[in-house]
Protein backbone atom coordinates (compact mmCIF):
# COMPACT_ATOMS: atom_id res chain seq x y z
CA UNK A 1 0.00 0.00 0.00
CA UNK A 2 2.71 2.28 0.26
CA UNK A 3 4.21 1.74 -2.58
CA UNK A 4 0.61 2.98 -3.91
CA UNK A 5 0.11 5.91 -2.10
CA UNK A 6 3.63 7.03 -3.33
CA UNK A 7 2.73 6.70 -7.00
CA UNK A 8 -0.42 7.71 -6.96
CA UNK A 9 0.78 11.51 -4.98
CA UNK A 10 3.65 11.14 -7.62
CA UNK A 11 1.41 10.74 -10.36
CA UNK A 12 -0.89 13.80 -9.17
CA UNK A 13 2.51 15.89 -8.95
CA UNK A 14 3.68 14.82 -12.31
CA UNK A 15 -0.41 15.41 -13.98
CA UNK A 16 0.11 19.34 -11.97
CA UNK A 17 3.46 19.81 -13.86
CA UNK A 18 2.39 18.65 -17.27
CA UNK A 19 -0.33 21.23 -16.83
CA UNK A 20 1.79 23.73 -16.34
CA UNK A 21 4.70 22.37 -19.02
CA UNK A 22 1.71 22.40 -22.03
CA UNK A 23 -0.19 25.14 -21.03
CA UNK A 24 1.19 28.05 -18.96
CA UNK A 25 5.34 27.37 -20.09
CA UNK A 26 6.41 27.28 -23.66
CA UNK A 27 7.83 23.69 -22.94
CA UNK A 28 5.07 21.90 -24.17
CA UNK A 29 5.15 23.70 -28.05
CA UNK A 30 8.92 23.78 -28.20
CA UNK A 31 9.64 22.54 -32.07
CA UNK A 32 5.71 23.03 -33.08
CA UNK A 33 5.49 25.34 -36.34
CA UNK A 34 2.21 26.99 -38.31
CA UNK A 35 2.31 26.16 -41.99
CA UNK A 36 2.75 29.35 -44.17
CA UNK A 37 -0.73 28.04 -45.78
CA UNK A 38 -2.86 25.73 -43.80
CA UNK A 39 -5.75 25.45 -45.96
CA UNK A 40 -3.41 24.19 -48.28
CA UNK A 41 -1.58 21.66 -46.64
CA UNK A 42 -4.74 20.56 -44.78
CA UNK A 43 -6.37 19.86 -48.24
CA UNK A 44 -2.98 18.19 -49.43
CA UNK A 45 -2.89 15.93 -46.45
CA UNK A 46 -7.25 14.59 -47.10
CA UNK A 47 -6.35 13.78 -50.25
CA UNK A 48 -2.83 12.37 -49.77
CA UNK A 49 -3.41 10.15 -47.20
CA UNK A 50 -6.02 7.40 -47.30
CA UNK A 51 -6.34 6.06 -43.70
CA UNK A 52 -5.04 7.88 -40.59
CA UNK A 53 -1.93 6.60 -39.81
CA UNK A 54 1.68 7.75 -39.40
CA UNK A 55 3.10 9.16 -43.01
CA UNK A 56 7.38 9.48 -43.53
CA UNK A 57 7.58 11.44 -46.70
CA UNK A 58 9.47 10.89 -49.19
CA UNK A 59 8.50 7.30 -48.13
CA UNK A 60 10.22 4.03 -49.22
CA UNK A 61 8.48 0.50 -48.85
CA UNK A 62 11.08 -1.23 -46.24
CA UNK A 63 10.15 -4.53 -48.11
CA UNK A 64 11.66 -2.96 -51.71
CA UNK A 65 14.63 -1.53 -49.81
CA UNK A 66 16.98 -3.85 -51.17
CA UNK A 67 15.89 -3.35 -54.47
CA UNK A 68 18.71 -0.99 -56.21
CA UNK A 69 16.30 0.95 -58.63
CA UNK A 70 13.80 1.73 -55.79
CA UNK A 71 16.70 2.34 -53.17
CA UNK A 72 18.27 4.78 -55.62
CA UNK A 73 15.04 6.79 -56.45
CA UNK A 74 14.01 7.48 -53.28
CA UNK A 75 18.06 8.26 -52.35
CA UNK A 76 17.23 10.97 -55.19
CA UNK A 77 14.01 12.38 -53.68
CA UNK A 78 15.19 12.26 -49.99
CA UNK A 79 17.85 14.21 -51.40
CA UNK A 80 15.48 17.25 -53.46
CA UNK A 81 12.86 17.36 -50.89
CA UNK A 82 12.26 18.12 -47.53
CA UNK A 83 11.05 15.39 -45.09
CA UNK A 84 7.64 15.01 -42.90
CA UNK A 85 6.48 13.01 -40.24
CA UNK A 86 2.45 13.62 -39.97
CA UNK A 87 0.33 11.48 -37.96
CA UNK A 88 -3.23 12.04 -39.56
CA UNK A 89 -6.34 10.84 -37.48
CA UNK A 90 -9.88 11.65 -37.71
CA UNK A 91 -11.46 14.37 -37.41
CA UNK A 92 -12.98 14.58 -33.61
CA UNK A 93 -16.44 15.03 -32.78
CA UNK A 94 -15.15 18.02 -29.97
CA UNK A 95 -12.15 18.61 -30.45
CA UNK A 96 -11.36 21.32 -27.85
CA UNK A 97 -12.93 18.90 -25.30
CA UNK A 98 -9.39 17.25 -23.36
CA UNK A 99 -11.48 14.82 -21.04
CA UNK A 100 -10.34 11.25 -22.60
CA UNK A 101 -6.96 12.39 -23.27
CA UNK A 102 -6.38 14.03 -19.59
CA UNK A 103 -7.95 10.99 -18.53
CA UNK A 104 -5.40 8.66 -20.22
CA UNK A 105 -2.63 10.95 -19.07
CA UNK A 106 -3.20 10.65 -15.82
CA UNK A 107 -3.57 6.92 -16.21
CA UNK A 108 -0.02 6.51 -17.69
CA UNK A 109 1.38 9.11 -14.86
CA UNK A 110 0.04 6.76 -12.30
CA UNK A 111 1.79 3.46 -14.60
CA UNK A 112 4.75 5.06 -14.88
CA UNK A 113 4.52 6.30 -11.41
CA UNK A 114 3.98 2.70 -9.76
CA UNK A 115 7.13 1.57 -11.36
CA UNK A 116 9.27 4.03 -10.38
CA UNK A 117 7.49 4.23 -6.77
CA UNK A 118 8.27 -0.02 -6.66
CA UNK A 119 11.68 0.42 -7.96
CA UNK A 120 12.70 2.76 -5.66
CA UNK A 121 10.85 0.91 -2.90
CA UNK A 122 13.22 -1.64 -2.96
CA UNK A 123 16.35 0.57 -2.61
CA UNK A 124 18.43 1.29 0.59
CA UNK A 125 18.31 5.13 -0.32
CA UNK A 126 17.40 7.68 1.48
CA UNK A 127 15.05 10.83 0.32
CA UNK A 128 17.74 12.36 -1.88
CA UNK A 129 19.04 9.35 -4.05
CA UNK A 130 15.53 8.66 -4.05
CA UNK A 131 14.41 11.87 -6.03
CA UNK A 132 17.60 11.40 -7.75
CA UNK A 133 16.54 8.14 -9.04
CA UNK A 134 13.20 9.33 -10.43
CA UNK A 135 15.02 12.21 -12.42
CA UNK A 136 16.98 8.93 -14.07
CA UNK A 137 13.71 7.14 -14.82
CA UNK A 138 12.70 10.63 -16.37
CA UNK A 139 15.88 11.16 -18.24
CA UNK A 140 15.49 7.19 -19.36
CA UNK A 141 12.06 7.84 -20.97
CA UNK A 142 13.27 10.49 -22.77
CA UNK A 143 16.49 8.83 -23.62
CA UNK A 144 14.36 5.53 -25.08
CA UNK A 145 11.68 7.84 -26.83
CA UNK A 146 12.05 11.45 -27.88
CA UNK A 147 15.64 11.08 -28.55
CA UNK A 148 14.63 8.27 -31.48
CA UNK A 149 12.52 10.61 -32.21
CA UNK A 150 14.93 13.35 -33.26
CA UNK A 151 17.47 10.18 -34.64
CA UNK A 152 15.51 8.44 -36.85
CA UNK A 153 12.83 11.01 -38.03
CA UNK A 154 14.32 14.73 -37.61
CA UNK A 155 12.18 15.97 -35.57
CA UNK A 156 13.27 19.41 -34.03
CA UNK A 157 16.17 19.65 -31.54
CA UNK A 158 14.11 22.00 -30.26
CA UNK A 159 11.07 18.99 -29.64
CA UNK A 160 14.02 17.38 -27.90
CA UNK A 161 15.26 19.73 -25.72
CA UNK A 162 11.12 20.20 -24.54
CA UNK A 163 10.34 16.76 -24.05
CA UNK A 164 13.66 16.71 -21.57
CA UNK A 165 12.51 19.82 -19.50
CA UNK A 166 9.43 18.22 -19.62
CA UNK A 167 10.21 14.36 -18.33
CA UNK A 168 13.30 15.31 -16.34
CA UNK A 169 11.72 18.34 -14.54
CA UNK A 170 8.10 16.45 -13.85
CA UNK A 171 9.67 13.11 -12.69
CA UNK A 172 12.53 15.19 -10.40
CA UNK A 173 9.65 17.14 -9.03
CA UNK A 174 6.95 13.82 -8.61
CA UNK A 175 9.89 11.98 -7.20
CA UNK A 176 9.84 14.83 -4.23
CA UNK A 177 6.74 12.92 -2.92
CA UNK A 178 7.73 9.82 -4.16
CA UNK A 179 10.59 9.58 -2.18
CA UNK A 180 9.15 10.98 1.17
CA UNK A 181 6.20 9.03 1.20
CA UNK A 182 8.19 5.96 0.72
CA UNK A 183 10.61 7.29 3.80
CA UNK A 184 7.91 7.62 5.78
CA UNK A 185 8.03 5.09 9.33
Amino acid sequence: MRVVVAALLGAIVMFFWQFASHMLLPIGEMGFRAPQNEDVVIQAIAGGTPQSGIYALPYIDMARFEDEAVQKAWVEKAKANRFAFVVVSEPQADPASMGPQLGKQFVANLLGALIIAFVLAATPWGFGARVLGSLGFGIFGWLLNIVPQWNWYRFPSDFMLGGLLDQGIGWLLAGIPIAWWLGRR
